[in-house]
């Protein structure tokens, strides 16, 4: 009886073949007593493009759309072939499969997906990593979970390729031709989960585009009580302020102004409240991105890298692609190990760590929140941190610094806030007072968290109006998105909906994307030149705009795609059907390919497709190495092409247009050079010379459409 450990990668493989004592070196594998541990190299199997369907799907048609498989074809990815053979063989000697891929969608399906293409049988149960340190890969060991518990993972992860491959396929096919018919060059890259992202990025430039900014007036007043100043902002009222309580007219200003100075300011009510912090939720993978863009600047693929390194090289920390920022109640217990781990590791982490309380017990702690996985907290075991990038430790330190801070008191202070009347006018103070510094000792100092003191007030006291100020203000646009801002946005995509009946159908956590592919999806977007960096901004291209313009709103709303994640989530959590979604998946795309007919049918009739003079089929502008021309969508059956004039297609000089005065031109201009084919129509009059025979060099009119159309004229 063999037992088949088939893992995600090598690394992971030596790290579980260590713990079972698997220490033989095989061809593609690693053997012990009685057991192999073997491995893929992320998916050994990718999806089959659709010529495979058929050679007629070769070329770009309309007509062909929409391809729909009723049977999914899978080959084997470069260089994965080898691999793949050598599982085979292993698994015909195999009495059972331990699952051993990354505890999520895409690693059940990475292993599943190799498992069917060899008809696996047999009994397959599911190894649960959390972490990759030997005492977690123990404790999981000791828990393996049968194979049909993590069944419906797979087939979520089956259904979500092929809705994408059904959405990106048909509809990037079809856009693209509709693009060509009105002269767009390249493909018009569209997906399901990528073209609502784009959209995204390019409201908020269109928001900043159209943004003009208003000019509004505030008056600041320096009082003064008992030796202490502070200032105090003016609460404009009337038809003169915008929603938001500004000033919109300077005059009003300036006869406040005039009311408030060398007046002395009562105090109309005081109060001060005690205020208390809990410390923030551990890290998930979105929220890890976000704080890394807004502190250094990372990008999102950037943090996933180094999140994947801190969990399978260095062992520092448990699994990064979680969605869930909470930790099981179980795992309360272990925390003192976490923070012996943490003192070892690193010695300038060890007064933080002396000073965590672990008889606190914060919010974090909460079984009906977990998810498939918990937060990404360091490990039991301890890492060595002189082997970490300056990026590698910066990132890990943020994740033990959040952790660390489940364990120190909340933050405290004291806040009070003073209202004034001055000469009849309205002015308001706040002061601050930090009575407890608690768990924001561990991040270090910021300027919202000083005390900003206030002197002691109560109704009815007087204060001295030192001096007072008019300041003039811009509103300011919405700031561009930063590829953590366009995370939080992908998160919280249910927020963003505006449609009632779609808002009512969304589960408030609902996303698009995954913790595990949204920083793909960013980068795919920068990669095809949709959207550019800008610094740390995210700015969307002209063909990101231009995309996002021809396609119908069901295509880019965020909150359809937002739907289609939560059905995936049904179905991982088996509550939800494959066959049903994909067919509706189907259904939607049959739609919206019978739409781009009808436009391309409209653009046909109106006469905006450049018809090609040659064969009638619809020019595309291109560019060439000595700049723009258009070229026939025919190609390669037909070769026509036309200069580039302004946008449109221009003529093409003949040898008439070179040589006007010469006899021969002129009598090619009288039989029609230049001019539509007589014959056919659709084609155009050239001038052309006899190659051989004995009228070798003579010239003649033809036609640009021949062999199809042999009209034929001496010049």
């Amino acid at each position: 009886m063999t037992r088949l450990f088939l893992c995600e990668k090598p690394a992971q493989a030596r790290d579980i073949a260590a713990v079972l004592g698997a220490r033989s070196r095989g061809d593609g594998c690693l053997r012990g007593r009685d057991l192999i541990v073997t491995w893929c190299v992320g998916h050994l199997l990718e999806m089959d493009p659709p010529e495979a369907y058929g050679e007629n799907l070769k070329r770009w048609r309309l007509e062909t759309l929409p391809i729909l498989p009723e049977r999914w074809k899978l080959h084997p990815r470069k260089g994965a072939g080898k691999q793949l053979k050598i599982i085979g063989q292993l698994l015909k000697d195999a009495s059972e499969v331990v699952v051993a891929t990354d505890a999520d969608r895409e690693g059940e399906t990475i292993a599943r997906e190799v498992l069917d293409r060899f008809r696996w049988q047999g009994p397959i149960l599911r190894l649960w990593l959390s972490a990759l340190d030997e005492a977690s890969i123990r404790k999981a060991l000791a828990n393996l979970l049968p194979g049909e518990k993590t069944r419906p993972l797979y087939l979520a992860g089956l259904a979500r390729a092929r809705a994408d491959w059904m959405v990106g396929m048909n509809l990037t096919r079809a856009y693209t031709i509709l693009g060509r018919a009105q002269g767009h060059d390249g493909v018009l890259s569209v997906g399901r989960v990528q073209t609502p992202t784009l959209r995204l990025v390019v409201d908020r430039d269109r928001e900043i585009q159209a943004f003009r900014p208003r000019p509004y007036w505030e008056i600041v007043a320096m009082l003064e009580k008992d030796g202490t100043p502070f200032p105090a902002r003016w609460q404009p009222e009337g038809d003169f302020t915008d929603e938001e309580g500004r000033c919109l007219r300077q005059q009003a200003a300036r006869e406040a102004l005039e009311r408030v100075r060398n007046r002395t300011a009562t105090v109309r009510q005081a109060a001060t409240k005690r205020c208390r912090e809990a410390p923030p939720l551990p890290f998930d993978l979105g929220t890890l991105q976000q704080e890394a863009s807004r502190r250094w600047g990372l990008g999102a693929q950037q943090v996933l890298d180094i999140a994947q390194r801190l969990y399978e090289t260095h062992k520092a920390t448990t699994y990064p692609r979680t969605d869930c920022p909470y930790l099981p109640e179980s795992m309360l217990g272990e925390a003192g190990q976490v923070l012996e781990a943490l003192a070892a590791s690193d010695p300038d982490i060890a007064t933080p760590v002396a000073r965590a309380d672990l008889s606190l017990r914060s919010r974090a702690w909460n079984d009906r929140k977990i998810t498939a996985h918990h937060a990404i907290i360091p490990t039991t075991t301890p890492c060595d941190v002189s082997r970490m990038s300056a990026d590698e430790r910066r990132v890990y330190d943020l994740i033990r610094r959040r952790y660390l801070a489940q364990f120190y008191p909340r933050h405290e202070y004291d806040k009070t806030e003073a209202a004034f009347d001055i000469g009849g006018e309205t002015f308001q103070a706040s002061g601050r007072r930090v009575r407890v510094a608690g768990w924001k000792t561990l991040f270090g100092r910021d300027e919202a968290d000083e005390d900003r003191l206030l002197p002691p007030l109560s109704e009815g006291d007087r204060c001295k109006v030192v001096d007072a100020k008019i300041e003039h203000k811009e509103t300011t646009p919405p700031k561009h998105h930063t590829e953590g801002t366009l995370i939080a946005a992908m998160k919280n995509a249910a927020r963003l909906v505006e449609d009632p009946e779609l808002k009512k159908r969304l589960r408030q956590s609902t996303g698009i994307g995954t913790e595990a592919t949204r920083a793909g999806i960013i980068q795919t977007l920068l990669d095809r030149g949709f959207l550019r960096k800008e610094k740390k901004h995210l700015v969307s291209t002209e063909t990101g705009r231009a995309l996002i313009d021809a396609l119908p709103d069901p295509v880019k709303d965020p909150g359809t795609t937002a739907l289609w994640e939560q059905a995936l989530e049904d179905i991982a959590e088996g509550r939800g059907d494959m066959a049903a979604f994909l067919e509706r998946q189907g259904q939607w795309v049959r739609a919206l390919v019978a739409q781009v007919r009808q436009g391309a049918a409209t653009i046909e009739a109106s006469g905006t497709q450049h018809a090609c003079p040659a064969c009638g089929k619809p020019m595309r502008r291109r560019k060439g190495k000595k700049g723009w021309f258009w070229g026939c969508t025919g190609f390669p059956e037909c070769r026509r092409t036309l200069p580039d004039s302004k946008g449109k297609p221009g003529r093409r000089k003949t040898k008439a247009d070179a040589c006007s005065n010469t006899p021969r031109s002129r009598a090619s201009t009288r039989r029609g050079a230049g001019k539509p084919c007589p014959a056919c129509v659709k084609g155009e009059l050239v001038m052309r010379a006899v190659k051989n025979g004995k009228n070798a060099g003579r010239s003649f009119i033809g036609c640009t459409r021949y062999p199809d159309c042999g009209y034929f004229a001496w010049g």
